[in-house]
Protein backbone atom coordinates (compact mmCIF):
# COMPACT_ATOMS: atom_id res chain seq x y z
CA UNK A 1 0.00 0.00 0.00
CA UNK A 2 1.69 3.59 -1.31
CA UNK A 3 1.77 5.64 1.92
CA UNK A 4 0.26 8.95 2.40
CA UNK A 5 3.67 10.57 3.12
CA UNK A 6 7.55 9.32 2.48
CA UNK A 7 10.18 11.19 3.27
CA UNK A 8 13.81 9.48 2.71
CA UNK A 9 17.05 9.82 3.09
CA UNK A 10 16.44 13.61 4.02
CA UNK A 11 19.32 15.98 5.15
CA UNK A 12 19.08 19.51 6.20
CA UNK A 13 22.75 21.97 6.87
CA UNK A 14 22.55 25.23 8.11
CA UNK A 15 26.02 26.84 7.57
CA UNK A 16 28.12 23.61 8.74
CA UNK A 17 25.65 22.41 11.39
CA UNK A 18 23.76 19.00 10.06
CA UNK A 19 19.95 19.95 11.37
CA UNK A 20 18.39 16.28 9.96
CA UNK A 21 21.10 13.75 9.14
CA UNK A 22 19.08 11.41 6.88
CA UNK A 23 15.91 10.92 8.48
CA UNK A 24 13.46 8.25 6.59
CA UNK A 25 9.55 8.67 7.91
CA UNK A 26 6.25 6.50 6.27
CA UNK A 27 3.38 7.55 7.34
CA UNK A 28 0.14 5.80 6.52
CA UNK A 29 -3.33 7.15 5.68
CA UNK A 30 -6.13 7.82 8.24
CA UNK A 31 -2.57 7.65 10.94
CA UNK A 32 -1.73 10.01 14.02
CA UNK A 33 1.87 10.04 13.62
CA UNK A 34 3.98 11.56 16.23
CA UNK A 35 7.66 12.66 15.98
CA UNK A 36 8.93 13.57 19.37
CA UNK A 37 12.67 14.63 20.58
CA UNK A 38 14.77 17.01 22.75
CA UNK A 39 14.75 20.23 22.08
CA UNK A 40 17.34 21.27 19.00
CA UNK A 41 16.11 17.66 18.04
CA UNK A 42 15.35 18.71 14.14
CA UNK A 43 12.17 18.41 14.60
CA UNK A 44 10.61 22.08 13.43
CA UNK A 45 12.58 21.50 10.72
CA UNK A 46 12.00 18.28 9.44
CA UNK A 47 8.40 20.32 9.49
CA UNK A 48 9.22 23.27 7.58
CA UNK A 49 11.25 20.83 4.87
CA UNK A 50 8.01 18.49 4.87
CA UNK A 51 5.64 21.57 4.33
CA UNK A 52 7.80 23.15 1.77
CA UNK A 53 9.25 26.13 3.65
CA UNK A 54 12.79 24.57 3.53
CA UNK A 55 14.29 22.55 0.42
CA UNK A 56 16.68 19.65 1.53
CA UNK A 57 20.25 19.02 0.57
CA UNK A 58 19.66 15.71 -0.02
CA UNK A 59 16.36 13.25 0.16
CA UNK A 60 12.75 13.15 -1.24
CA UNK A 61 9.40 13.45 0.05
CA UNK A 62 6.89 11.79 -1.83
CA UNK A 63 2.75 12.88 -0.98
CA UNK A 64 0.24 10.09 -2.04
CA UNK A 65 3.08 8.80 -4.51
CA UNK A 66 4.06 12.18 -6.45
CA UNK A 67 7.11 13.49 -5.96
CA UNK A 68 6.95 16.66 -3.75
CA UNK A 69 10.34 17.11 -3.31
CA UNK A 70 11.74 21.02 -3.24
CA UNK A 71 7.90 22.05 -4.14
CA UNK A 72 7.25 25.76 -2.41
CA UNK A 73 5.20 26.30 0.18
CA UNK A 74 2.07 27.25 -1.68
CA UNK A 75 2.40 24.34 -3.82
CA UNK A 76 2.52 21.61 -1.26
CA UNK A 77 -0.58 23.47 0.01
CA UNK A 78 -2.23 23.26 -2.91
CA UNK A 79 -1.96 19.57 -3.02
CA UNK A 80 -3.60 19.21 0.51
CA UNK A 81 -0.34 19.14 2.76
CA UNK A 82 -1.64 21.86 5.66
CA UNK A 83 0.39 22.94 8.47
CA UNK A 84 -0.11 24.89 11.42
CA UNK A 85 2.96 26.70 13.57
CA UNK A 86 4.34 26.73 16.90
CA UNK A 87 2.91 30.58 17.08
CA UNK A 88 -0.27 31.42 16.49
CA UNK A 89 -0.94 34.65 14.29
CA UNK A 90 -4.79 35.03 13.45
CA UNK A 91 -6.04 38.07 11.75
CA UNK A 92 -6.55 39.96 14.73
CA UNK A 93 -9.03 42.52 13.56
CA UNK A 94 -11.49 39.80 11.80
CA UNK A 95 -13.86 37.93 13.08
CA UNK A 96 -13.08 34.26 14.44
CA UNK A 97 -15.81 33.10 11.31
CA UNK A 98 -14.04 35.26 8.62
CA UNK A 99 -10.45 33.37 9.48
CA UNK A 100 -11.83 30.57 8.87
CA UNK A 101 -13.13 31.79 6.07
CA UNK A 102 -9.98 33.18 5.10
CA UNK A 103 -8.63 29.38 4.69
CA UNK A 104 -11.14 28.17 2.45
CA UNK A 105 -9.16 29.90 -0.35
CA UNK A 106 -6.47 27.25 0.23
CA UNK A 107 -8.71 23.99 -0.56
CA UNK A 108 -7.05 22.11 -3.32
CA UNK A 109 -10.50 21.81 -4.91
CA UNK A 110 -11.82 25.27 -5.17
CA UNK A 111 -8.78 26.91 -6.06
CA UNK A 112 -10.04 27.49 -9.45
CA UNK A 113 -13.49 29.44 -8.37
CA UNK A 114 -11.39 31.74 -6.32
CA UNK A 115 -12.77 35.13 -8.02
CA UNK A 116 -15.97 34.31 -7.22
CA UNK A 117 -15.76 32.34 -4.44
CA UNK A 118 -14.15 35.88 -2.93
CA UNK A 119 -17.71 37.63 -3.81
CA UNK A 120 -19.62 35.02 -2.30
CA UNK A 121 -18.00 34.99 1.28
CA UNK A 122 -17.88 38.61 1.32
CA UNK A 123 -22.21 37.97 0.09
CA UNK A 124 -22.34 35.76 3.24
CA UNK A 125 -22.33 32.40 1.02
CA UNK A 126 -23.50 29.63 2.98
CA UNK A 127 -22.29 26.87 2.45
CA UNK A 128 -19.03 28.06 3.96
CA UNK A 129 -20.12 30.00 6.51
CA UNK A 130 -21.75 27.24 7.77
CA UNK A 131 -18.58 24.80 7.70
CA UNK A 132 -16.68 27.84 9.18
CA UNK A 133 -18.98 27.92 11.95
CA UNK A 134 -19.07 24.03 12.37
CA UNK A 135 -15.16 23.64 12.71
CA UNK A 136 -15.50 26.61 15.46
CA UNK A 137 -17.58 24.23 17.34
CA UNK A 138 -15.60 21.41 16.69
CA UNK A 139 -12.27 22.79 18.28
CA UNK A 140 -14.41 24.32 21.22
CA UNK A 141 -14.91 27.98 19.80
CA UNK A 142 -18.62 27.36 19.45
CA UNK A 143 -20.56 30.74 19.84
CA UNK A 144 -18.05 32.86 19.13
CA UNK A 145 -18.17 32.78 15.72
CA UNK A 146 -18.61 37.03 15.29
CA UNK A 147 -15.83 37.64 18.34
CA UNK A 148 -12.48 39.25 17.05
CA UNK A 149 -9.50 37.22 17.04
CA UNK A 150 -7.32 40.05 19.04
CA UNK A 151 -9.60 38.91 21.99
CA UNK A 152 -8.61 35.43 22.29
CA UNK A 153 -6.43 33.96 25.03
CA UNK A 154 -3.22 31.94 23.85
CA UNK A 155 -5.31 28.40 24.08
CA UNK A 156 -8.30 29.66 22.18
CA UNK A 157 -5.61 31.07 19.31
CA UNK A 158 -4.57 27.31 18.91
CA UNK A 159 -8.03 26.37 18.00
CA UNK A 160 -9.05 28.81 15.80
CA UNK A 161 -5.56 27.68 14.06
CA UNK A 162 -6.34 24.15 13.87
CA UNK A 163 -10.00 25.16 12.53
CA UNK A 164 -8.17 27.19 9.86
CA UNK A 165 -5.91 24.11 9.14
CA UNK A 166 -9.14 22.15 8.82
CA UNK A 167 -10.81 24.83 6.15
CA UNK A 168 -8.41 23.75 4.08
CA UNK A 169 -9.61 20.41 3.60
CA UNK A 170 -5.99 18.74 4.15
CA UNK A 171 -5.25 15.09 3.22
CA UNK A 172 -2.36 15.34 5.10
CA UNK A 173 -2.46 17.58 9.03
CA UNK A 174 1.10 18.48 10.34
CA UNK A 175 0.73 20.36 13.68
CA UNK A 176 3.54 22.14 15.37
CA UNK A 177 3.17 21.62 19.24
CA UNK A 178 -0.87 22.29 19.43
CA UNK A 179 -1.26 21.72 23.21
CA UNK A 180 1.56 24.24 24.04
CA UNK A 181 0.31 26.54 26.52
CA UNK A 182 -3.33 24.86 26.82
CA UNK A 183 -4.70 23.99 30.25
CA UNK A 184 -5.35 20.53 30.90
CA UNK A 185 -8.94 20.36 30.36
CA UNK A 186 -8.14 21.88 26.75
CA UNK A 187 -4.78 19.72 26.50
CA UNK A 188 -7.98 16.73 27.16
CA UNK A 189 -10.42 17.93 24.06
CA UNK A 190 -7.52 18.28 21.73
CA UNK A 191 -7.23 14.38 22.70
CA UNK A 192 -10.40 14.16 21.93
CA UNK A 193 -10.46 16.00 18.65
CA UNK A 194 -7.11 14.25 17.38
CA UNK A 195 -9.12 10.80 18.11
CA UNK A 196 -12.01 12.17 16.58
CA UNK A 197 -10.34 12.96 13.07
CA UNK A 198 -7.97 10.17 12.88
CA UNK A 199 -11.49 7.76 12.80
CA UNK A 200 -12.86 10.34 10.19
CA UNK A 201 -10.26 9.29 8.12
CA UNK A 202 -8.00 12.50 8.44
CA UNK A 203 -3.75 11.64 8.86
CA UNK A 204 -2.23 13.99 11.00
CA UNK A 205 1.48 14.41 11.69
CA UNK A 206 2.12 15.75 15.29
CA UNK A 207 5.21 17.69 16.91
CA UNK A 208 4.44 17.82 20.70
CA UNK A 209 6.57 18.08 23.91
CA UNK A 210 3.82 16.69 26.29
CA UNK A 211 4.62 13.00 25.91
CA UNK A 212 1.39 12.15 28.16
CA UNK A 213 -0.38 13.11 24.89
CA UNK A 214 1.72 11.75 22.21
CA UNK A 215 1.28 8.35 23.95
CA UNK A 216 -2.09 8.60 24.03
CA UNK A 217 -3.12 9.60 20.98
CA UNK A 218 -1.04 8.23 18.47
CA UNK A 219 -0.32 5.20 16.21
CA UNK A 220 3.21 5.59 16.00
CA UNK A 221 6.22 7.53 17.14
CA UNK A 222 9.76 8.72 15.47
CA UNK A 223 11.93 9.51 17.73
CA UNK A 224 15.01 12.05 16.83
CA UNK A 225 17.84 13.28 18.65
CA UNK A 226 20.77 15.58 17.35
CA UNK A 227 18.88 15.14 13.44
CA UNK A 228 18.57 11.82 13.61
CA UNK A 229 15.70 8.87 13.75
CA UNK A 230 16.77 6.83 17.15
CA UNK A 231 13.58 4.86 17.20
CA UNK A 232 10.29 4.59 15.92
CA UNK A 233 7.46 2.64 16.83
CA UNK A 234 4.15 2.39 18.63
CA UNK A 235 4.05 3.93 21.60
CA UNK A 236 4.53 1.33 23.97
CA UNK A 237 7.62 0.27 22.29
CA UNK A 238 8.77 4.01 22.16
CA UNK A 239 8.65 4.56 25.90
CA UNK A 240 10.35 1.02 26.75
CA UNK A 241 13.44 1.82 24.21
CA UNK A 242 16.69 2.42 25.67
CA UNK A 243 18.27 4.86 23.27
CA UNK A 244 15.05 7.00 23.83
CA UNK A 245 15.25 6.38 27.80
CA UNK A 246 18.84 8.14 27.19
CA UNK A 247 18.21 10.53 24.80
CA UNK A 248 15.65 12.00 27.53
CA UNK A 249 16.80 11.45 30.72
CA UNK A 250 20.74 11.14 29.26
CA UNK A 251 21.09 7.83 31.01
CA UNK A 252 19.53 4.12 30.40
CA UNK A 253 17.14 2.49 32.91
CA UNK A 254 20.17 -0.96 32.62
CA UNK A 255 22.45 1.78 34.56
CA UNK A 256 20.15 2.76 37.10
CA UNK A 257 19.31 -0.85 38.11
Amino acid sequence: MTPLLAATGIVKRFAGLTALGGVDLTVQAAQVFGVIGPNGAGKTTLFNIISGLETPQAGTLHLDGDDITGLPFAAVARRGLVRTFQRSLPFEPMTLRDNVLVASFAAPARLRDLPHRWLGIGRGQPELRDRAEALLERVGLAGRAAQLAAELSHGDRRRLEIARALMCEPCLLLLDEPAAGLSIDETQHLVALLANLRAEGQTVIIIEHNLGLMMSVCDRIAVLDHGIKIAEGTPDEVRRDEQVIAAYLGRSRTADA
